[in-house]
């Protein structure tokens, strides 16, 4: 087992499980993965790339494989329906990578009308193939995130992990709903259980984890070696913090948004401590922007949105978004909106 992945465990009993950050298209960027690292996920996992743009060199598909070292380990995730290609791309990312992850589960028509992503696992045979010809070419651990099934006929998630636990695989993870489900309907918990209990490679769980509540029910459920979060936290990069909180993982005075305003934190309202919890990630989302890849407006746009999003007085930083001359001007817009409700 590689020193970057953990053997199965037994039943949860309450310890630490590790907290995984999603791979999601326009939003897992470089700063904002260093930023969940920083609000408590302890594995991330770039944005889902094309393993044929790879191959050809484009530059915005290599952009998103950058990393940082304080990101460990390093993990790239790649998708594609060419055997070749996907081995290719990987031989050119394991140099600097700690695992290379392969997509299996997005269910995005451009991505699936390819036959890739979870369009694979309608074609189970070489799918078990494609990564075993990836395992056979690179000296990192190889791991595949999958759906429980296309959602025409029965599901083969489980089928389909003993197949890769065979050659291999290092660890697995599945989201508990088909293909045709996209995100709609609850994830299948139980379903997940049963790849968990049918195999002894590690299986983490997605789908539905949103809070430190949905975290402990999907651990009890499924007895998941970890938990992987996507939607819930786009815009709230503190819900891997919050869970850690709430299963007793880790103190609330440590978190660093509380630590940050640690003087008047209790005398806030509960709306006060969002603006303060969010202006935080916010200005470090900047900090690690400036770190790394610079500040990148697009990047910028998709994130400020997500982070005011419900809060009050947000439809009226949009103006700020649209006017603010410079990508500088932007950041401290955003940041001025949080920090003047942080006095609430």
């Amino acid at each position: 087992m590689s020193e970057h992945i953990a053997s199965k465990p037994g039943a949860w009993d309450g310890e630490p499980r590790p907290l995984f950050l999603a791979p999601m298209a326009g939003v897992s960027d470089l700063p904002f993965r260093l930023l969940a690292k920083a609000c408590g996920a302890d594995v991330t996992i770039t944005e889902f790339t094309n393993s044929t743009a790879l191959t050809r060199e484009a530059a915005v598909s290599w952009r998103k494989m950058e990393s940082h070292e304080t990101e460990i380990p390093f993990i790239p995730q790649i998708f594609g329906g060419d055997p070749g290609d996907m081995a290719t791309a990987a031989e050119m990312l394991a140099p600097t990578a700690d695992i290379i992850d392969l997509n299996f589960g997005c269910p995005a028509p451009k991505v699936t009308k390819i036959c890739a992503g979870a369009a694979l696992m309608g074609e189970p045979d070489n799918l078990v193939s494609m990564v075993d010809g990836i395992i056979q070419r690179v000296d990192v651990p190889v791991t595949a995130k999958m759906r429980l099934g296309t959602g025409q006929g029965a599901n083969n998630a489980l089928e389909i992990c003993k197949e890769l636990e065979n050659i291999g695989t290092a660890r697995l993870c599945v989201h508990g709903r088909t293909l045709r489900q996209r995100y709609s309907g609850e994830a299948d918990w139980l379903a997940i259980k049963g790849v968990v209990d049918a195999v002894e490679t590690p299986v983490v769980a997605n789908g539905d984890v949103v809070d430190a509540a949905s975290a402990k029910d999907c651990l009890e459920v499924t007895g998941a070696s970890g938990l992987m979060i996507g939607r819930g936290a786009i815009g709230r990069p503190s819900v891997f913090g919050e869970i850690k909180v709430g299963l007793g993982w880790m103190e609330h005075d440590d978190l660093p948004w509380v630590k940050a305003n640690s003087e008047d934190w209790y005398e806030k309202s509960p709306v006060a401590q969002s603006f303060a919890a969010r202006r935080w990630c916010w200005d470090k989302y900047i900090e690690f922007s400036h770190e790394t890849a610079g500040l990148q407006p697009r990047w910028m746009q998709r994130h400020a949105v997500a982070f005011t999003k419900g809060l009050p007085g947000a439809k009226k930083i949009r103006a700020v978004m649209h006017g603010a001359p410079t990508p500088e001007d932007f950041a401290d817009g955003i940041s001025s909106f949080l920090a003047g409700k942080t006095a609430e």
